[in-house]
This record gives C-alpha cells, structure tokens and sequence, in this order.
C-alpha cells in the first residue's frame, strides 16, 4: 500500500523564505482544521502583522497554496479555503449490467448517493484521433461517432466524458448517432442489440487541466485532472473507447476485485 509521502523539509540546515514559512504556517493549519473548508483566512494586512513580513511576501506564500489548490482567492473578498465534496465513483460496477439501475449508470451513482445528477449532451460524427484509433484498432482518421457529456453533481460540473464508437456500429445501433442521451444508458442498449461489452481495459492518468477543461469544469489554479480511459470490447473486437475526465478535487475512483467479505460494511 502507498503511503502518503511528507512535505518536503528543509533538511540543509537553511531558513526557508519567508513566503514558504507563511505558507507552511498556514497549510498546517488548515490540515488541522483550524480553518475547515469553506471558511476565509485572514486577510493579508492580518497576516502581514502576524507574520511581519510584507504584503507582497505574504500574497507570494497565499499563491502557494492556490497552486496546491488549498485555497481560492476572489478580487475583493480574499482567500477561503476550498471545500471538497467528493463523489466517489465504483468504477467495477459502473457497466455491470447486473447491477440494479435506474437509466444508466452515472445517473443510477449520483442518485444512490442521495446527490442529484444533471447533464448535457452533444453527438458528432468525426474522424476518430490517434489515440482513440489505435485503441478501437481503426484507420487514423476513420469516422467515428463522439458521443460528449458535460455532468454535473447539484449544479456542479463535475466531469466530462468523450465516448467514442466506430463508425461500422452505427448501422447496427443506430441511436449512438442520434441527439440526446440514451435512458437505459449504451452499453444496455448495445447489449440489446447483440452487441455485448464482454470486458474492458482502463488506464487512469493525472495532469493539469487544458483552458477548454478549467473553462468546462470550472477549475482554478492547482486542481489537477484525473483522466480515465475505458475501451470496451466485444467478444472479438473494440466496439467503443471512453474518456472521463474527472475534477480531481471532487472524485475518488474505487474498484471491487476479488471476495471482500472481511472488508465488513463499506467505509
């Protein structure tokens, strides 16, 4: 099991800068909970004094904890520290489709966990990329149908997930070119078809997010992305390739492999 790495010390014997003390007083304050999500900090003039150092040091050592994405600054109301209401997302379950659901699974997740759940949707018939050709074994460039949703969690954007099926499905499902979402949700459909996911390969990544994806998903400085690639698989070929790209602030991904009887009740 990974553990939790320390904060990197100063080990050579030398005082940190004064930003990096205001900042390291202040993180340790707020991982103790002196100042628990939602709340401000005080204001720069107040730690000014507290820290006698000046304004410009003490917004430097305020900066570095908006890039760790402790805190938020907004221009006349100061600084607060973030609030994480995370979702948490059982990935192994997510397409079973012996699983109890109500419409597909996202909205069957979200409502289970007594949140409400809303998205948009758009659907385009495009050359598929690279990535996502090599991944449904595909022509660079062959057609494809990108079906795109933009969900949120109670009117907070949440993610957005990039769905791509090749082209020679389409005929047989004709609905994955269609506008709006699918109730019973696609892999359901699909299934009803005789087209079933038989298995599927995940790769889960991180970075920091693109201007189009902190514009969508509302991100400021500091808040990484968690990208999660899903292909589906037939019983003989890809027959579709999802990408989620998660706010990493307000998600935790698990899986259920294997018995998990002395596990007990879920945490």
């Amino acid at each position: 099991m990974y553990r939790q790495v320390q904060r990197v010390r100063h080990d050579d014997g030398m005082t940190p800068p004064k930003y990096r003390q205001v900042a390291d007083a202040l993180r340790r304050e707020i991982d103790s909970g002196k100042y628990p999500p939602g709340s401000r900090l005080p204001s720069e003039s107040e730690l000014s004094g507290r820290f006698d150092a000046s304004r410009n040091t003490v917004r430097s050592g305020l900066g570095v904890l908006v890039s760790e994405g402790l805190i938020t600054s907004s221009q006349g109301l100061g600084y607060e520290v973030r609030s994480h209401e995370v979702f948490e997302l059982n990935a192994s379950k997510f397409e079973n489709l012996n699983f109890p659901q109500n419409g597909d699974a996202y909205n069957t997740d979200v409502t289970n966990a007594g949140r409400r759940p809303h998205q948009t949707f758009r659907v385009e018939m495009l050359p598929a990329p690279k990535d996502v050709s090599e991944r449904l074994r595909i022509e660079a460039g062959t057609k494809s149908v990108l079906r795109f949703c933009h969900r949120y969690v109670d009117d907070v954007p949440w993610s957005t997930q990039a769905t791509y099926y090749p082209g020679w499905l389409v005929e047989e499902a004709p609905r994955l070119a269609e506008p709006g979402d699918i109730a019973e949700g696609t892999t359901r459909y699909l299934a009803d078809h005789g087209i079933t996911q038989v298995g599927y390969f995940d790769e889960l990544s991180a970075r920091m997010p693109t201007p189009d994806e902190a514009r969508l998903l509302e991100v400021g400085a500091g808040v990484p992305m968690l990208l999660w690639m899903r292909t589906g698989y037939s019983e003989s070929k890809p027959i579709r390739c999802t990408i989620t790209t998660f706010r990493g602030d307000l998600n935790r991904m698990n899986y259920e492999i294997g018995d998990l009887s002395a596990r007990g009740e879920s945490l």
